[in-house]
């Protein structure tokens, strides 16, 4: 006697050795014995041996077609043997009914298991549904296969295109193309990057770091839809004073502007007046939801995206030859230079001139400061107001011995040539901008806390610099409150804070109220933005560095040692990390070999040469 028999979800044959009712002590054909539970016994026969037969069972499934036997089955329920009667029109051999119960189980879309050896078939609408989602799969599966080909064959297929952003910088792991791109990847040894630029898929390397960060930023384009322009305020007392600006030559949103009238007394009466867009921006206008989406300016090397639509900024911006409105703050300072009186304004001012500092530098500087002239139309104006900035400094108890000298790094791309420019910080243009912005920003942070309105401060204690609703000290700048209020053009807490002040020197109620959610949640929403597009344009910096030594066929720069390999190089704002630099005091001066640039990852490989001289 002979039995066919699960276990474990697999069918088996067996010689009976003994039938002892409830179970069965069974040889199979491997020549294994094994202890078989009647339950799990499926059909009993002479005839034959066990060696072949579940193969020879097979080969009666394979010629089975089950379409036809899943329409012949009926709608109940039913037992193996029963369908296999039904369908071989006669009472089957244990091969046929073998071979039908194969097939039976092979096609669980057809037919449900109902027992052991029991099923029932598939309702018509779900065996529909389930063929062809195989179908949808096997035509996938076909797909992947030859955006995988295309690719190894270095061809971007032309179906990436529409996706390549998403394939590059999100990819969904459950789709076709990332599924191929990520097997072309690992075959291939790339990167999705790397892979997309052999097969001729990015337009630069520029532009793949570019559209990385709009990927994330400006999903929807850096484009501004078309927004009613407000019109400027009317009737705003006009300040009698000549303002001017000091602006690097690439600066568009001029955010503010001074003045300076000397005192019969020998005093001095100063101006800082700063572009007003909230007399034109109600909160929640289109023109307000446009610049609390992009909470800032996005600065990178050749270009910028600004806060607000430039014809916005045009209509505020403190151009040379305007009258504009303004939020003024004046301070009478002594002829001993300390501040009298001071007092906040909105008023229409009118600028002369925008002063630019590559045209600035050259006439206002360390040796015209000593000298006590300046050759300029406005060179006693820039000469009291530095001679003001350095008082306010070591007010501040930041003399000039304490600060440590900054270099600055301007970049110009044109043509896809970028030139690099040291500016090196602490001049007397940057003493006068800095110390009259510290100055404002601090009198007006003072002005909100002491009148209980609300605000965003910024504060730096234990070198944290954080925004607070709350006003505390800024210990790096050596002031007891600060706000950011002066950059109303570019910085979204700015135009926060200025309708603050606008609404206090008005004496209306304030725009925000303390503890308010709108301002809360735009500080918090400000603060990750900031600093995103921060990191994206020191990236964007990286890169046109590495542009830079490309473009100039750099063999050897020379660097200074931070530590444990890690080095400054001169002339350019990049720190990379040489092994092969020895242990030397920070500050060394070596030189490096260049090595290889790599402008996807913004890597450079240097080799240390030798140590210079100091």
């Amino acid at each position: 006697m002979n039995i066919l028999f699960e276990e474990q979800g697999d069918f088996k044959v067996g010689a009976v050795l003994a039938d002892n009712e409830t179970s069965l002590q069974v040889e199979t054909a491997s020549g294994k014995r094994a202890k078989v539970k009647a339950a799990n016994v499926l059909l009993r026969f002479e005839a034959g041996g066990v060696t072949n037969f579940i193969t020879d069972a097979q080969k009666t499934a394979d010629i089975i077609d089950v379409d036809f036997l899943w329409q012949c089955c009926g709608v109940e329920e039913f037992g193996f043997q029963q369908l296999a009667r039904e369908y071989f029109g006669h009472e089957p051999t244990p091969l046929e009914a073998a071979g039908l119960l194969l097939k039976l189980h092979a096609a669980p879309m057809y037919f449900y298991r109902r027992g052991k050896g029991r099923y029932k078939a598939a309702p018509q609408e779900t065996l529909t549904a389930a063929l062809a989602a195989v179908e949808r799969k096997r035509l996938q599966a076909e797909q992947q296969q030859r955006f995988l080909n295309e690719l190894l064959a270095g061809r971007l297929p032309v179906e990436f295109e529409r996706c390549r952003d998403r394939l590059l910088y999100k990819p969904d792991r459950s789709s076709t193309e990332a599924k191929a791109l990520q097997s072309a990847c690992e075959l291939l040894r790339l990167t999705p990057a790397k892979l997309f630029a052999r097969c001729g898929g990015l337009r630069s390397t520029h532009d793949y770091h570019l559209r990385r960060f709009l990927f994330e930023y400006f999903p929807a384009g850096t484009g501004f839809s078309d927004i009613e322009l407000p019109e400027l305020p009317q009737g705003l007392p006009h300040a009698d004073v000549a303002a001017f600006s000091i602006d690097d030559a690439a600066t568009t949103e001029i955010d503010d502007a001074f003045s300076v009238v000397a005192g019969a007394d020998g005093g001095v009466r100063v101006g800082v007046h700063i572009a007003a867009p909230v007399l034109g921006i109600a909160i929640d206008s289109a023109l307000d939801l446009v610049a609390r989406a992009r909470l800032s300016t996005v600065y990178m090397p050749g270009d910028k995206l600004t806060m607000l639509p430039q014809a916005a900024i045009e209509r505020f911006t403190l151009s040379a030859g305007k009258t504009v409105p303004a939020v003024s703050f004046y301070a009478d300072f002594s002829p001993e230079l300390e501040v009298r009186l001071t007092e906040s304004r909105i008023e229409t001012v009118r600028i002369e001139e925008n002063l630019r500092h590559d045209t600035l530098d050259v006439v206002f500087n360390e040796d015209a400061v000593n000298a006590g002239h300046v050759e300029h139309a406005f060179g006693t104006q820039l000469l009291a107001l530095h001679a003001i900035a350095a008082r306010l400094e070591t007010s501040r108890g930041r003399a000039d011995t304490q600060r440590e000298a900054r270099t600055e790094y301007s970049f110009y791309v044109d043509n896809d040539r970028v030139e690099i420019v040291e500016r090196r910080r602490g001049s007397p243009i940057d003493k006068v901008v800095s110390e009259l912005m510290i100055l404002v920003n601090t009198r007006w942070a003072q002005l909100l806390d002491e009148n209980k309105f609300a605000g965003v401060f910024r504060s730096q204690q234990d070198g944290r610099v954080k925004l607070s609703g709350v006003a505390s000290a800024h210990q790096g700048l050596g002031v007891a409150q600060y706000i950011w209020a002066s950059s109303p053009l570019r910085r979204y807490v700015d135009l926060i804070n200025q309708r603050q002040l606008v609404a206090l020197i008005r004496g209306d109620p304030p725009a925000y109220v303390r503890n308010s959610e709108a301002l809360f949640s735009a500080m918090r929403a400000f603060e990750l933005a900031y600093e995103a597009y921060a990191e994206f344009q020191r990236q964007m910096e990286r890169y046109w560095c590495l542009r830079w030594i490309e473009q100039e066929g750099a063999q050897e720069l020379s660097a200074a040692v931070i530590r444990d390999g890690l080095v400054r190089f001169e002339r350019l704002p990049l720190v990379v990390r040489v092994p092969s630099v020895p242990d030397l005091p920070p500050g060394s001066r070596v030189e490096l070999a260049v090595g290889g640039i790599d402008l996807l990852e913004l890597t450079l490989a240097c080799e240390f040469r030798q140590r210079i001289a100091a």
